[in-house]
């Protein structure tokens, strides 16, 4: 908190001359030294604020050591917003890592150079959870060790994930007892269409190139087989009793010969009313070409060639 202060009060620029002057900056100084946590903090951050007005008064001589109300009301707005943004800003500290390795690229205050900086685990190991994971034959699992600070680690980095078999918990597993089961830059594993086989301990290890290991946590996979789950009862419809097999739509041998009876007769019938009726037309229309023929006939004697 104390070197963030520091930046913050001490990076001054040219339009913020004459702050020290400015009544609202004072005070809100002033709130800000008395929210630490302890007086020697306190005391510490109020240090830093004084030698801070000494800097906003050296940068005012430069300035002629006048400015107008525009620009500085310009400059404490400006002011002020940073500052405000600054305390909303959450800050995960120098080793955010509550578990694992890290290693990440930091700048030396001394002599302003970036350089390598390692934050050891907490607990001094790299083995750092587990977490038990249930899902069901023929479904899906999602395996996932990604954490935010793992961004922060310096290097080319790749997960590495491998298991052993068996129901999670049943014995005491070796290094010697896990496959290899992929190395990918991702940090998820997808198992689809599980089997009942395919239950185990599963390691997933961040490891650099050279095969340090930063993070490793287990997942303990139980696939529950399909023969254990509850199955709906199979209901079966009653019989029909005895002689009372008549139904609409499975007609029986007795009522379907009649049936087909009716049918062929009304097709007999309607053939021969078809062709009564076809006859019929026929004589109509030679009876009425005859007299057509006689009058043609007639016309021709009378008018020969």
């Amino acid at each position: 908190m104390l070197l963030i202060l520091v930046s913050l009060l001490c990076c001054v620029h040219a339009a913020e001359a004459c702050l020290q002057c400015d009544r609202s900056i004072r005070r809100l100084h002033e709130d800000f030294v008395l929210s630490a946590p302890t007086v020697d903090d306190q005391i510490e951050m109020k240090k830093i604020s004084e030698h801070a007005y000494v800097t906003y008064r050296e940068t005012s001589l430069e300035r002629k050591g006048v400015i107008d109300p525009t620009t500085l009301y310009r400059a404490r707005t400006e002011y002020q917003s940073e500052f405000d943004r600054f305390l909303k800003t959450p800050h995960t500290g120098l080793c955010p890592n509550k578990c694992g390795l890290l290693k990440r690229r930091v700048m030396d205050c001394f002599s302003c150079r970036y350089k390598m900086y390692i934050c050891p685990s907490p607990s001094g190991q790299q083995d750092c959870s587990e977490y038990p994971v249930q899902a069901e034959e023929g479904g899906q699992a999602v395996l996932n060790c990604f954490l935010p600070w793992h961004r922060l680690l310096l290097g080319r980095t790749e997960y590495h994930y491998s298991w052993a078999p068996g129901v999670p918990g049943t014995k005491k597993l070796n290094t010697s007892d896990f496959k290899a089961l992929v190395v990918t830059d991702d940090s998820s594993v997808v198992l689809n269409q599980l089997d009942e086989d395919e239950q185990g301990t599963y390691h997933c290890s961040l490891q650099g190139r050279d095969g340090t290991v930063f993070y490793r946590v287990t997942f303990l996979l139980t696939v529950a087989s399909l023969s254990d789950q509850t199955h709906r009862p199979v209901v079966t419809l009653p019989f029909l009793p005895h002689g009372d097999n008549y139904s609409p739509f499975q007609p029986t041998a007795g009522l379907l010969v009649p049936v087909i009876a009716m049918v062929t007769a009304l097709s007999l019938a309607a053939s021969v009313g078809l062709a009564v009726v076809l006859g019929l037309m026929m004589s109509q229309r030679r009876a009425a070409e005859v007299p057509r023929r006689r009058r043609k006939e007639g016309k021709n004697k009378q008018n020969p060639v």
